[in-house]
């Protein structure tokens, strides 16, 4: 019976070791085609305008076993900025506010990723914008249950929201306004809504 279960521990041990691991960590790349940053802004304090960038790009890699160690990497086209009105989209690309043709990328790179329950994260790391490098933290909703699209791909999504203040990064220009107050405030809210593929284990 003692040589019985030894062979069959043996068995199973063997077994065991020539089942693949499942991978700790899998790659996500962001489909900018269904993804868009939005951000909302006070104008002349009394209304608020909304404009979106449409071209975002960049990877997750995302550990389901420890969320601790994933990863995320966005690039952000700022000469695509869309407000629905073109002379307000000049200004935003001139020197008054984006400056494109000087910088022509925003980028977000994740120092810290953390769950904070539920399908909820908090994602901490820089921003840089307009040449200017600070930190800020992302409230994340998702990611979603991952889904086959028709074509065979495996998608999810998640959505993310954070407050800056353009003057920190630079971007000053404003004009103040009779009996006071100023044409931009300066507290900008940021809405990311992303949708990712998986990519193939290497």
């Amino acid at each position: 019976m003692g040589n019985a279960i030894r062979k069959f521990a043996l068995a199973m041990g063997l077994i065991g070791a020539m089942a693949p691991e499942a991978p700790a960590a899998t790659t996500w790349k962001i489909d900018p085609a269904h993804t868009a940053a939005q951000f909302a802004v006070k104008h002349m304090m009394i209304s608020t305008v909304r404009g979106e960038f449409k071209g975002v790009n960049g990877t997750v890699i995302w550990d389901e076993q420890d969320v601790t160690k994933s990863r995320v990497d966005v690039t952000i086209d700022t000469k695509t900025v869309n407000t629905g009105e073109d002379q307000r989209d000049q200004d935003l690309r001139s020197a008054k506010f984006f400056e494109v043709e000087k910088f022509p990328t925003m980028t977000f790179k994740s120092k810290k990723v953390e769950s904070v329950g539920g399908d909820k994260l908090k994602i901490t790391g820089d921003l840089t914008m307009h040449g200017v490098t600070k930190e800020v933290v992302l409230d994340v909703e998702g990611p979603t249950a991952p889904v086959k699209d028709p074509w065979g791909d495996i998608r999810t999504a998640a959505n993310a929201t954070a407050k800056v203040n353009r003057q920190d990064f630079g971007v000053k220009w404003n004009a103040n306004m009779d009996g006071g107050g100023v044409v931009v405030g300066d507290t900008v809210t940021i809405t990311i809504d992303l949708e990712m593929v998986k990519q193939a284990a290497k």
